[in-house]
């Protein structure tokens, strides 16, 4: 290492690494940009607070106004103002996308590929940011590989972060890298695998990883494209296989950075949701939402209530979710339940419309099972808090985490006929096992020790990100004022320990 180097690199250790009470310490500057979705937003969120609080970051959280609006709501009562700023990306507005349908919440599902297009389109408007900003960091969801190129021209490092499962990243790349397999000799095809009325999905898969078009502007390419290292939402405790199959596959380190779940507000203590649990004794309730993007269709919502009315022992709170015409109307519930349904449940059963405190609600302690599509946030969320969950995995990854659950032992699926329906019998008797039988113990032990090493571990995985992530930043600061490639730096990273 030339003088230079050696000069510039120990001045970067001891000011991020050792000295962590130097008043005049350097930060970093990150800017964050997920996919315009919840399930991915909420994550980036509690990442940014996670590096906020390192004191080595100041983050710079990018994505449109409607989104904006809605986490800085959820920050206004923490004190993240000076660590966490945001960035709006403006994108194409049309009579058929207005402004307010510039993210995935309640987006009716005929208006995805014009979202995805005007994000897409959304390019240049990218490049003026990274030219702005000139952050030290980049940090990259996986439906955008333009934003790593783009940060690669202007000399900024890239890291992809993953909001879904590594196994389901994992069985991902596996097909895409050998798609003549069909899946078939993805190792762990044992339990991990679609179902035959889930034969769509993968098919769906297979054509995508066999056209090269689509293989080089998929979640893969922004994997390869990641610096050295790729972040992923989850924890080793669950996927310790999967995270090391998928580094040898894709020659990177891969941090698992925790469960990342969002934090209850207590102002929701007061909602009526929640003052109607208080009224329940322990274990005797079991939470059903099938998240903030999936919308049941009719022949779903008849099978799931019947198969509700039959668990006459166990209560339930119920959230239904319906799209929205661009004049912001929808199905009314009265009409979208079977006839009499809420009659004849009674105070065993509310049913809500659109949004429920989910956090706050996974954490009552008469909460004893979540019936879940399976959301790689809300199984984060179900462990974090100590919830049996009934796995109702309706499309994409949710099959695959589904099968996951079942292989952890923190839940039990729901298995449907062989056309693909829910039988409403095979619901009741899930949620039976689950939540009261005997049979169903080892599932209600089993996440319980989930949820008590969640609280023992804290932050132990966002340690070792921020090390890293620091590391990289160093690596990049040094290669560019050597004027050198990142890559022969990278001996630099046995000293940054």
């Amino acid at each position: 290492m030339s003088n230079l180097s050696s000069n510039v690199f120990n001045g970067f250790v001891n000011g991020y690494l050792h000295d962590h009470n130097e008043k005049k310490q350097n930060i970093f500057r990150v800017l964050m940009f997920p996919w315009l979705a919840h399930g991915h937003i909420s994550p980036f969120l509690e990442l940014a607070k996670k590096l906020a609080n390192s004191k080595h970051f100041i983050v710079y959280l990018c994505s449109t106004t409607v989104n904006l609006i809605s986490v800085k709501k959820k920050l206004n009562d923490e004190n993240f103002s000076s660590s966490i700023k945001f960035v709006e990306l403006h994108l194409e507005e049309s009579t058929i996308l207005p402004s307010c349908f510039h993210t995935t919440n309640g987006l009716p599902p005929h208006l995805m590929d014009n979202l995805k297009e005007a994000f897409n389109n959304s390019k240049e408007n990218f490049k003026n940011i990274l030219d702005v900003l000139k952050p030290d960091l980049l940090i990259y969801d996986s439906i955008q590989p333009w934003a790593a190129v783009a940060a690669k021209e202007n000399y900024i490092p890239s890291v992809d972060f993953i909001t879904c499962s590594t196994v389901m990243t994992c069985f991902c790349y596996h097909l895409f890298k050998n798609p003549q397999g069909k899946g078939n000799d993805f190792p762990f095809i044992d339990t991990i695998h679609y179902r035959s009325y889930e034969k769509d999905y993968l098919d769906n898969l297979i054509a995508c990883a066999e056209n090269q078009h689509i293989k080089k502007e998929s979640c893969i390419e922004c994997i390869d494209m990641s610096s050295d290292i790729v972040l992923i939402k989850g924890m080793k405790d669950v996927e310790s296989k999967y995270c090391d199959y998928l580094s040898k596959m894709c020659g990177k380190e891969i941090l698992l950075v925790g469960p990342l779940v969002q934090e209850p507000n207590q102002d929701d203590a007061n909602s009526d949701i929640i003052k109607w649990l208080d009224k329940k004794s322990e274990k005797s309730t079991i939470f059903v939402s099938f998240g903030s993007e999936y919308f049941l269709t009719e022949e779903e919502r008849e099978a799931i209530a019947y198969g509700l009315e039959l668990i006459t022992k166990v209560n339930f709170v119920w959230v239904v979710r319906f799209p929205k015409d661009t004049k912001g109307n929808g199905i009314k519930l009265e009409y979208a339940l079977p006839n009499g349904f809420l009659t004849r449940v009674g105070d065993r059963g509310l049913v809500v419309e659109g949004w429920a405190p989910q956090t706050k609600i996974l954490e009552h302690p008469s909460i004893g099972g979540f019936v879940s599509h399976c959301g790689w946030s809300s199984i984060m969320e179900s462990m974090k808090y100590g919830v049996p969950i009934i796995a109702m995995p309706m499309h994409l990854d949710q099959p695959v985490n589904a099968r996951l659950v079942e292989e952890v032992g923190i839940g039990i699926e729901i298995i449907r006929s062989d056309n693909g329906r829910l039988i409403k019998e095979t619901i009741a008797e899930v949620i039976d096992k689950v939540v009261i039988k005997e049979e169903g113990r080892f599932v209600r032990e089993k996440v319980k020790i989930m949820s008590e090493k969640i609280a023992l571990n804290g932050d132990e995985e966002m340690d070792v990100v921020v090390k890293e992530l620091v590391k990289l930043c160093i690596m990049w600061k040094i290669s560019k004022i050597n004027g050198s490639s990142p890559g022969a730096c990278k001996f630099t990273k046995k000293f940054l320990v």
